[in-house]
């Protein structure tokens, strides 16, 4: 029972090493301890404010990530109209060349059937005015191979001089 019931010498010594220890840690070890618990407690806090600071930071260029995706988005489409409006652009131009081309060509053509059209119309021209001739000549001789159809043929011609 003794621990129970302490005895008055050890209260006393037991108090005084308490109060002994208490200014100590008062005089010595309370200020450091204090200092250094302030001094967390401010590095917690820059800590935590640097941290709102990057949070917001991030919001922030994560925001201006998305514009500039937007933004590459936006000219990228751009370009690939432009390219397809140029590729429909050659391509039309190329029909556009090819369309003329082939009316140059159609119309050489057409003027080249027409040249031989015509040289061919003149070639049977001539040679339709030669058998002409030969046949004319065939019957005129069958004609005039009696001299009494010669005479009045002659006879005829000097009256047709005559009235001119």
């Amino acid at each position: 029972m003794e621990l129970v019931t302490p005895n008055l010498g050890l209260i006393f010594w037991t108090g005084l090493v308490f109060l002994l220890l208490l200014f100590i840690l008062t005089k010595f070890i309370w200020k450091p301890i204090m200092k250094s618990v302030n001094e967390r407690e401010q590095n917690i806090a820059s800590a935590l404010e640097l941290a709102e600071t990057t949070k917001a930071e991030m919001k922030a260029m994560q925001a201006q990530n998305e514009n500039l995706l937007k933004e590459a988005r936006a000219e990228r489409d751009a370009i690939v109209k432009d390219a397809k409006q140029t590729a429909t652009d050659m391509i039309e131009q190329a029909k556009a060349a090819a369309k003329t081309e082939a009316e140059k060509v159609t119309a050489a053509a057409r003027a080249t059937i027409n040249a031989e059209k015509a040289a061919a119309i003149a070639e049977l021209k001539t040679q339709v005015a030669a058998i002409s001739l030969e046949i004319a000549e065939t019957i005129i001789r069958k004609e005039l191979s009696a001299d009494d159809k010669q005479k009045a043929l002659a006879e005829k011609l000097a009256g047709d001089i005559n009235l001119n």
